[in-house]
């Protein structure tokens, strides 16, 4: 019998890589390497009383400087995402440990409420999402992502929602609540319109289709709506992106943005393998397009290079993008969100006005 080349269903990596900070490593046996006969690892849900809910950046990549992460770890198991290293400081794996040991905040609305509420607190746009997806499929049996967006529409406060996930039309009500006050926006991630690269590759997202149909209820409940084509995986994806942005277009979305594959040590060898499963007669081709976009390496760190590259290939995909946006209608940037309709519940309202 044919072995599978995954085989953890449903997850997005076979193996657990030894953790680039700590001396000691569990190395199976070459028996056990061959045999793939251990099940299915189970998620585990850590409990986590954080002691601050908002995240800072200073990164001129993104749209935001403060962002609302409720989960450390992701069940939707994307193999080239870069949140997998923050694993490891965990004393973890930035393999299966990622995508089956997730932490969550369980006191994440209480402390956004404490923050929001703070007399010194002056509003700007946020993102809910950053690390990891706010709508993995965890959320649907512990609400923290909800109960923030709550939190938010409480006070009528600015938030651009990334996912891949079709969950996000759970919350249409407190997103046109907020969309009304021109305080809010989504942004659907598609990778692929491939069900089967999907399946291989963000193994627990919601499928091609689905996101697009997330697209269209929330454009129909007048919430500003985009996709991002992320990543654009030279050699494998990069063909589809007029594609895609075309459907996305016909569903609803009003903007787009693309960001390039991105292989951090750690995750370049998780990518590697996940190729040498996958796409083995397209392996060298896609990696040596990488390091070609990447100044001969797999990862580059450095602003306004990290997620798009440098040289001929990353500026064709630039053209492609570009060109198929005006094509579609898209903008390239999002809805300006505004903070005009803050409101500070209780004692501290009178202080903004």
């Amino acid at each position: 019998m044919k072995k599978s080349p995954n085989p953890f269903h449903g997850r997005g990596t076979r193996r657990n890589l030894p953790n680039r900070f700590e001396r000691l490593a569990y190395e199976p046996s070459a028996e056990e390497g061959e045999e793939f006969e251990s099940p299915s690892p189970e998620t585990q849900l850590i409990s986590e009383q954080a002691r601050s809910i908002l995240s800072n950046n200073d990164s001129p990549d993104i749209p935001y400087s403060v962002s609302i992460n409720p989960y450390r770890g992701c069940e939707h198991g994307c193999v080239y995402c870069y949140a997998r290293t923050y694993h490891e400081y965990l004393g973890l794996s930035s393999g299966l440990d990622f995508e089956t040991r997730i932490y969550y905040k369980a006191n994440a609305a209480q402390l956004l409420r404490k923050e929001l509420a703070a007399e010194s607190y002056r509003p700007s746009p946020m993102g809910l999402c950053g690390a990891t997806d706010p709508y993995q499929p965890l959320e649907r049996k512990l609400g923290l992502t909800r109960a923030c967006l709550e939190v938010l529409a409480e006070f009528n406060h600015p938030i651009l929602v990334v996912t891949k996930n079709h969950l996000v039309v759970r919350d249409i009500d407190l997103l046109s609540s907020l969309a009304r006050c021109q305080a809010a926006a989504v942004t659907l991630s598609v990778t692929t319109l491939a069900p089967d690269i999907t399946g291989c590759l963000e193994p627990r997202t919601s499928r091609p289709g689905k996101r697009l149909e997330a697209i269209r209820r929330l454009s129909e409940a007048g919430i500003p709506t985009g996709v991002m084509i992320a990543p654009v995986i030279p050699g494998l994806t990069d063909h589809e992106i007029p594609l895609i942005l075309q459907k996305a277009a016909d569903s609803g979305a009003t903007f787009a943005s693309w960001s390039l594959l991105r292989l951090p040590p750690g995750i370049d060898n998780l990518f590697e393998d996940w190729l040498e499963a996958h796409f083995p007669s397209k392996k060298s081709k896609i990696l040596n397009r990488v390091r070609a976009m990447r100044g001969g390496k797999l990862h580059e760190a450095a602003f306004h290079q990290r997620m798009a590259g440098e040289g001929f290939l990353s500026e064709e995909i630039r053209k492609l993008f570009e060109f198929a946006s005006r094509k579609a209608g898209l903008e390239f940037q999002g809805p300006k969100l505004s903070v005009n309709s803050f409101r500070q519940p209780g004692p501290f309202q009178e202080l903004l006005f």
